[in-house]
């Protein structure tokens, strides 16, 4: 499960686009302009970015130049109707890392981001650190001042997630979109539960307006860094 941002000024091809890569279990946003995908891009992080050449405004493009010389890491998909070499090789050498040529089958959309995403989780598998805590996502370790601690499977997931995005508000929805594998299992009490376990391991004896996951009423959680 990722967090995806897709920018494609048509409707009912955004549509078409959102709708199969949801049913991946994907958190979809949506941008119809370059700018508003520029805008969404200033304010959040997301794993995959699906990104269309020809957009209003600001083509994808140049706002892939400009993501790209601001820093920007995530992978990102070019989608577009130019098929000639030139034109794929433009869009690479900006900085897309994979491209689809329009019309396509959304199967292959969807097996082209899930190639990137674990292209992205072969880069992200370095040690995590925020504070004095370390989380080691290969060896599956968690030491909190260098001293190892346990955490079950489902709090440590929910532990390199928040890590992986510091001072990031999520809502309750998306953390268990994003950590919960299956339905059945994801309910607000288990989130609630997983948290309640995380901070009594990470945060002791300390006041919980102080604990590293801070619940932010009507809104979410974050990893205070």
């Amino acid at each position: 499960m990722a967090k995806i941002l897709v920018v494609e000024d048509d409707d009912d091809f955004a549509a078409t686009i959102v709708d199969g890569l949801t049913l991946e279990r994907h958190t979809i946003e949506r941008a119809a302009t370059g700018i508003e995908g520029m805008e969404f891009l200033q304010v959040a992080e997301y794993d995959v970015i699906v990104l269309d050449w020809n957009l209003p405004g600001l083509n994808g493009i140049d706002l892939l130049k400009a993501y790209r010389s601001n820093g920007g890491k995530t992978p990102i998909l070019m989608l577009t109707g130019k098929g000639a070499i030139q034109d794929k090789e433009q869009g690479l050498d900006t900085g897309a890392d994979d491209y689809l040529t329009k019309p396509f089958d959304m199967r292959e959309l969807v097996a082209r981001v899930r190639a990137l995403l674990r292209r992205r989780e072969v880069f992200a598998s370095n040690t995590l650190q925020v504070r004095d805590i370390v989380l080691d996502p290969v060896k599956h370790r968690v030491t909190k001042g260098g001293q190892s601690v346990h955490l079950l499977p489902r709090d440590f997931a929910l532990l390199e997630f928040l890590m992986r995005h510091p001072d990031e508000v999520f809502p309750a929805d998306t953390l268990l979109a994003r950590v919960w594998q299956f339905e059945s299992e994801a309910s607000a009490e288990g989130l609630r539960a997983s948290i309640r376990r995380i901070r009594k391991v990470l945060d002791g004896d300390e006041d919980l307006s102080k604990s590293i996951i801070e619940n932010i009423s009507r809104v979410g959680y974050r990893l205070r860094v």
